[in-house]
């Protein structure tokens, strides 16, 4: 049967596929700047206000693993429609929660259909773009993706302090209820691609893992590159709070903003990808992410160096993951949904590796020792993509 021709992907449409992608990915962290009041309101302490955050986390894994591998062999408007409507529930049920129990629960099932919803879009907007545009449509809704994830602590920060934590979760549900219903009213249908069981899905991925050399050359890239954002975030929210800073929570969510120069990148290093120059972008985003760590290295005494540095942070993290996806969707559209399933592991794994060294590193060794561990995953990035790339000219010559 011949394979119906993607549609192209207009820029209203682009546009709503990396707002709902940014208001998916948002649910996901809302939580951080709440937790003392979450703990407050179900009296809980400060280990189990920890797992509010872990169970995000374990949610987001879960999807990874189980749903969004349903992309690839399920009609994906519809299914879009029912990741939407269920993610709307779960943040229902997260608003009226009133015993602990059923906090971690909504946390879990809102990591889980938050992240699902995220990146089904992603690849919804691969597989709708021609492939001459296709880093750039994916570069513009991860875009989306990186500003609803700077934004999401800003906004659960200033709408709990005016109208208290149950009213972040309750207009977020009303938010995504009316997005799932432009999705479906303004996309066009997406046949399924292929059609296996689960256990068939599972054993797809690892073949793909096996073969596919591209994508564990930037899984482990994006493992690396999450390690030292979630390095960094975790170990200054600390830093910032302790005296002589003692900044308040929503001030050091604001600072994330100033991570949005990476956001407005996005876009552009899709178009750079899409016209060959994947080279260039990876080489320049590790780099940036080398120098960052030097103007970060200056918290203590100069709030420019940190700004300077979180963009620079940001900046080539954004330009990198979004180099990354570009690469890995350009396998054929029928395992798009695996081949993110299987990076974004890399991402949760990278991500909580470096969420748990943050703290550990800055309360026994300081904010120099963050930065000098940093720098040494930056370095380490550096050189895996030389090793990548030094392993791919060798093979050329012996062919």
């Amino acid at each position: 049967m011949k394979k119906p021709p993607s549609s192209p992907v207009v820029d209203p449409t682009l546009f709503l596929l990396a707002s709902a992608a940014g208001a998916s990915v948002a649910n996901v962290y809302y939580a951080q700047p709440l937790l003392e009041r979450l703990a407050d309101a179900f009296r809980m302490d400060a280990a189990m206000a920890g797992m509010v955050v872990a169970a995000t986390q374990v949610g987001s894994v879960l999807a990874l693993l189980i749903l969004l591998p349903l992309a690839d062999r399920r009609e994906r408007r519809g299914l879009l429609l029912l990741l939407f409507g269920l993610l709307a529930l779960s943040l229902l049920w997260l608003a009226a929660a009133r015993g602990s129990v059923s906090l971690l629960v909504g946390m879990l099932l809102v990591g889980l259909f938050g992240t699902a919803c995220t990146q089904v879009l992603i690849t919804c907007t691969a597989a709708m773009a021609a492939p001459a545009v296709r880093g750039r449509h994916v570069g513009t809704v991860q875009g989306g993706v990186f500003v609803g994830l700077l934004l999401a602590r800003v906004v659960s920060g200033t709408v709990a302090a005016g109208l208290g934590w149950r009213a972040v979760y309750a207009g977020s549900a009303v938010l995504i209820a009316a997005l799932g219903m432009l999705l479906w009213r303004c996309l066009p249908p997406m046949p399924a691609q292929v059609r296996v069981h689960q256990r068939g899905v599972m054993a797809s991925m690892w073949r793909l893992l096996c073969a596919d050399a591209t994508l564990r050359e930037r899984g482990v890239l994006a493992l690396l590159l999450f390690a030292g954002l979630n390095l960094f975030w975790s170990a200054a929210s600390l830093a910032l709070s302790a005296p002589p800073l003692s900044w308040s929570t929503t001030a050091i969510g604001a600072l994330g903003l100033a991570g949005l120069a990476g956001a407005l990148l996005a876009g552009r290093v899709g178009r750079w990808m899409d016209h060959g120059h994947g080279r260039t972008v990876s080489a320049a985003a590790l780099l940036l992410m080398l120098l960052a760590w030097l103007p970060l290295l200056q918290l203590p005494t100069s709030l420019g160096w940190l700004l300077l540095g979180i963009v620079l942070l940001d900046l080539g993290g954004q330009a990198l993951h979004v180099s990354n996806q570009a690469l890995v969707l350009r396998a054929a559209e029928p395992v798009h949904g695996q081949l993110i399933a299987l990076y974004m592991l890399f991402y949760a794994v990278g991500s909580g590796m470096g969420a748990a060294a943050g703290p550990a590193l800055q309360a026994h060794v300081g904010w120099t020792g963050v930065c000098i561990a940093g720098a040494g995953v930056a370095l380490l990035a550096c050189l895996w993509w030389g090793a990548a790339r030094w392993r791919r000219a060798v093979a050329v010559r012996c062919h």
